[in-house]
């Protein structure tokens, strides 16, 4: 793999960065946290998508950035014969081949599946291949002699050999338990055997019997069609007779009907005569009805007009005492209008008097407040600008002058007692500021004498302008009830001489005695009249009654005729029905025998159904266990082969163990013999994983520390180099994460003409360092600086060797470090 440029947008810090790669030593230097680092996570972030980022997808997003803002890294690179380059954002993704216009994958799953295909490697293992950092380098010499072992096969992808074995273990457990339960549940073939055998018996002896069943159904079947036609034909000459009697008795039923509705109608006939003269006597009676009738309606019309008039009396009574009392209202407010003008004037002096009150008021308490806020904002940033001071001295005298600097890790030395004492005197400024704004808080703490003056006075105010503003609302309130009485006084007087006009139209002469009489008379008379309407409808019935009378009488002599000749016809039809009783029980004899033989029938068949269902049973259990024996032999077979894999895989990995060392060995040997012109030929690791480096063929006893980091170096590059071939890839690409701990300059030196001189194996190392006297041996220089105004990592590319200008980075950014770690931190 080679890179060729990145551009990064609103990527964490970086909110617009673009690198272009070139072959040979590349270093990439910056002060710690400028953003370094976060070049090499884009650069996953674009092969492998969220997987290869710390936090989440949210936290990827520059902080100054807008929550709309576009999220974006392009990674240009080529793999083998072909050119890549892709675009990720947080929700889109999109890859494209040898500078094709059309993407080759446009969706976030497809584009990192397909890279990792291209690639070849996993996320851990594309790291594992081409990243190197400071602490892995090393890792292994931390590590117990087993832990090594399996630190080198988790690297170079040994452990997927050892889940593989896992997965055959668990499918043979899973064959084994099935075939046990298959045993378990399969039925005794003898007993198969047998069933199916007596099954087949029980069928022969059902047919046998059927066929029997079938012959005496036949037998009956004929003696049946032989007696059935006479008896059917008896049967219809019973019905006969048994419909003329049925017709016989509903004609005497009409007959006593027809003869009680005849006697009925003589009844009402009678009854008509008796009504005619009650009808005549009620008549003469109700005569005068009508016109009492007349007279009440008169009475009546009266009556309502009279309650009209007292009611308007009334009316025209509560309108008077109402007009008077609106009258005197009106001459209590008149003088109102003028009673607002002078509340108005008052009213508003007042409101302005408290108006400027309020204003001085509020200026003189919002001084007050803000004098308070900012002493005591400052006697907090001084406690905890006290307390850090305090930690971090404390934390310098306990380190001592032979231990490590905190910041930097170098040894503090001869500068611990000019460090102290600086601390020492901004403890003690700290603490007289503090003095100060401690006394100024509490001196702010109560409200000023002025101010409560102020108050007093709003309040006072206050207080006026309310009792003010009440006494004018009552005044405006009595000059809208001026003019809603004015109002009412005109409409109340307009109808009363309504109500009077209206008073003087009603008629007098209203009599209630004689209304009382009238209503008395026609109380009596109206039951004669309706008793009267009765009898006239029963008397107008008679002409109906008479017409009724005939018309039944000639439908009884009808009657009397036809039933006359069914008497006839059912005395000549039941001389026939001498012989039924005997036909019907031969008739029902052959019957019952047909339906006993149909049973039969019917059972021997329902048996011999029976009976070839539990042979078909007995058939498909036998073939069910000869299916599951033949099941059986394939899951035996199948749990002898993954006995067989679990076996090979055992085999695979000790011989793979057993090789890893003298592969590791050979290639790390190659390595440092490049690295330190064939100084040392030779390197190997132990039954323990240690590493031993041969000078002419004999083990050096005791390693410096340049040595053991360039045994490290070597035999990290000897891994990566396994892991590339596994993977079918060339190693051409080499990434190096601050990989020079504690290296004293020379050393760092050396270690970057060593790389150097690994030019015809890595065709492009990049180095990723803090420090900045690195420079002069690298090709090309990418130099990172962090912004803290904006928040944002600035990024600067030139030759190597060159030397930072001052005016590199714009004011506010932080610049590489000009010195060792120890220097930059103090």
């Amino acid at each position: 793999m080679r890179l060729n440029s990145l551009k990064l947008v609103n990527f964490r810090q970086h909110a617009d960065t673009e690198i272009n790669f070139d072959s040979g030593l590349t270093g990439i230097i910056g002060p710690n946290g400028a953003g370094k680092t976060t070049i090499l996570e884009a650069i996953a972030w674009a092969l492998y998508g969220n997987q290869a980022v710390r936090g989440n997808r949210d936290s990827i997003r520059f902080l100054g950035a807008g929550a709309r803002a576009q999220v974006e890294v392009q990674l240009d690179f080529e793999l083998g014969s072909h050119r890549y380059k892709v675009v990720r954002g947080l929700t889109s993704a999109e890859l494209y081949l040898d500078g094709a216009l059309e993407p080759i994958a446009n969706s976030i799953t497809s584009v990192t599946e397909l890279l990792q295909r291209r690639i070849g490697m996993s996320l851990s293992e594309f790291f594992h291949t081409y990243f190197t950092g400071q602490k892995e380098l090393a890792v292994m010499a931390a590590m117990t002699p087993g832990k090594r072992g399996q630190f080198l096969s988790r690297v170079l992808g040994y452990e997927k050999l050892r889940l593989a074995q896992e997965l055959v273990r668990d499918k043979k457990s899973q064959v084994k338990a099935a075939a046990d339960g298959m045993v378990r549940g399969m039925p005794d073939p003898e007993t198969v055997a047998r069933s199916l055998s007596e099954a087949a018996a029980k069928k022969a002896e059902a047919e046998e019997r059927s066929q029997q069943a079938a012959h005496r159904h036949a037998i009956r079947h004929l003696e049946m069609k032989t007696v059935e036609p006479r008896w059917q034909l008896a049967q219809r000459q019973r019905e006969q007779g048994l419909q003329l009697q049925a017709q016989i008795t509903v004609a005497e039923e009409k007959e006593s009907s027809h003869q009680r509705d005849a006697e009925r109608i003589r009844g009402e006939l009678d009854a008509i005569s008796t009504a005619k003269l009650e009808l005549k006597q009620l008549r003469e009676q109700v005569e005068p009805l009508f016109a009492l009738n007349v007279e009440l309606q008169a009475l009546d019309i009266l009556h309502r007009e009279e309650g009209r008039r007292r009611t308007l009396i009334e009316s025209e009574q509560v309108l008077r005492e109402e007009i008077a009392r609106l009258e005197e209202r009106h001459e209590k407010i008149e003088r109102a209008p003028a009673l607002e003008e002078e509340a108005t004037v008052e009213l508003e002096a007042k409101r302005a008097e408290l108006e400027d009150t309020q204003g001085m008021l509020e200026a003189r308490r919002t001084e007050w407040v803000r004098d308070r806020q900012e002493a005591d904002t400052k006697r907090q940033s001084l406690r905890q600008q006290y307390a850090e001071l305090k930690q971090q001295r404390d934390r310098v005298v306990s380190l001592g002058e032979d231990s490590e600097c905190p910041t930097c890790s170098r040894p503090l030395g001869g500068s611990l007692h000019t460090v102290v004492e600086h601390l020492d005197e901004l403890i003690k400024a700290v603490e007289t500021d503090g003095t100060y704004y401690k006394s100024r808080v509490e001196q702010l703490e109560q409200m000023p004498d002025d101010v409560k003056a102020l108050d007093e006075k709003r309040r006072a105010i206050t207080t006026e302008v309310g009792a003010l503003e009440r006494k004018l609302a009552k005044v405006q309130l009595a000059v809208q009830e001026l003019s809603t009485i004015g109002r009412d006084i005109a409409a109340k007087k307009q109808r009363q001489l309504q109500i009077k006009s209206d008073i003087s139209k009603i008629p007098p002469g209203y009599d209630a005695a004689r209304h009382n009489e009238v209503r008395a008379d026609i109380d009596r008379l109206a039951p004669m009249e309706a008793n009267a309407a009765l009898l006239q409808a029963r008397v107008e019935k008679e002409p109906q009654l008479q017409l009724q009378r005939q018309e039944l009488m000639r439908e009884l002599t009808r009657i009397q005729s036809t039933l006359g000749t069914l008497r006839i016809r059912r005395t000549q039809v039941s001389s026939a029905e001498g012989d039924f009783d005997s036909l019907r029980g031969t008739y029902e004899r052959v019957r019952h025998e047909l339906e006993d033989a149909k049973i039969s029938g019917a059972r021997a068949q329902e048996k011999l159904s029976s009976a070839m269902v539990a042979l078909s049973a007995a058939e498909e259990s036998w073939r069910d266990l000869k299916k599951k024996e033949e099941e059986l032999e394939l899951l035996v077979a199948d749990r002898r082969m993954h006995e067989e894999l679990d076996r090979a895989f055992s085999d695979l990995r000790t011989d793979l163990n057993f090789q890893l060392r003298p592969e590791l060995s050979e290639l790390a040997s190659a390595f440092l013999s490049e690295l330190t012109d064939a100084r040392y030929s030779e390197l190997e690791l132990d039954d323990d994983y240690n590493i031993v480096i041969l000078e002419d063929g004999i083990p050096k006893p005791v390693l410096s520390g340049g040595e053991e980091d360039l045994a490290n170096l070597v035999l990290r590059l000897a891994i990566s180099q396994m892991i590339a071939e596994r993977a079918g890839q060339s190693f051409s690409l080499l990434i190096l994460d601050e990989v020079f701990g504690s290296l004293d300059e020379t050393r760092r030196f050396n270690v970057v003409e060593l790389l150097r001189g690994l030019q015809d194996r890595f065709e492009q190392v990049i180095l990723i360092t803090h420090i900045e006297s690195v420079r002069e041996g690298l090709d090309r220089l990418i130099t990172v600086g962090y912004n803290a105004g904006t928040g944002t990592s600035k990024v600067r590319q030139e030759k190597g060797g060159s030397i930072p200008a001052e005016d590199a980075f714009a004011e506010g950014e932080a610049l590489p470090d000009s010195g060792s770690e120890h220097g930059a931190a103090a």
